[in-house]
């Protein structure tokens, strides 16, 4: 299973709850979306995983700039995914670049603002935030391989309940 995390903000822990934490601590791989803050939390997020991969955010402090890139492609069990933050790129610049780099699954934050959209080529995923979700719901992505082809995703409040189910596929 991949989690899909974005736009924490904290400044001195993952801010994860007992079952996101549980989640987490699962996962085979943990992808986050920028906006990590502070190598603190950036610290903290890498103990918990066994696998964990990120981007910057434009919120990120100058150490975790120094540590982590703007954007980057990851490849797991087959699933070729672009992470960025996408504070500069809409819908149709997440879709570039999701072209750009032979991708599956673009997964993006910075709006705080969990959805899914399937443009035809990728899917966009926006995990929304599970600490500071801004007047939006808080929000984290599930995402399985299936047998065949396809990923299976739901999106969830940090408490565990489903709020959208998605299919993709790769």
């Amino acid at each position: 299973m991949i989690v899909a995390l974005a736009d924490t903000h904290g400044t001195d822990g993952h801010c994860l709850n007992d079952r996101l934490l549980e989640t987490v601590r699962a996962a085979d791989l943990v992808v986050h979306a920028g906006d990590l803050t502070t190598e603190a939390v950036l610290d903290a997020f890498a103990a918990e995983c066994r696998e964990f991969v990120a981007v910057h955010g434009n919120n990120a402090t100058p150490a975790v700039r120094d540590r982590l890139p703007a954007e980057r492609v990851v490849e797991h069990e087959g699933v070729r995914i672009a992470l960025t933050h996408g504070d500069d790129r809409d819908e149709t610049g997440l879709s570039l670049f999701g072209r750009q780099n032979h991708a599956d699954l673009v997964i993006s934050g910075h709006s705080h603002r969990p959805g899914v959209v399937d443009t035809g080529e990728c899917t966009l995923l926006n995990p929304g935030s599970h600490a500071d979700p801004r007047w939006n719901r808080p929000g984290y992505a599930e995402i399985v391989t299936d047998a065949g082809s396809d990923l299976d995703g739901r999106l969830r409040d940090p408490d565990g309940t489903v709020f959208e189910e998605f299919r993709a596929s790769t």
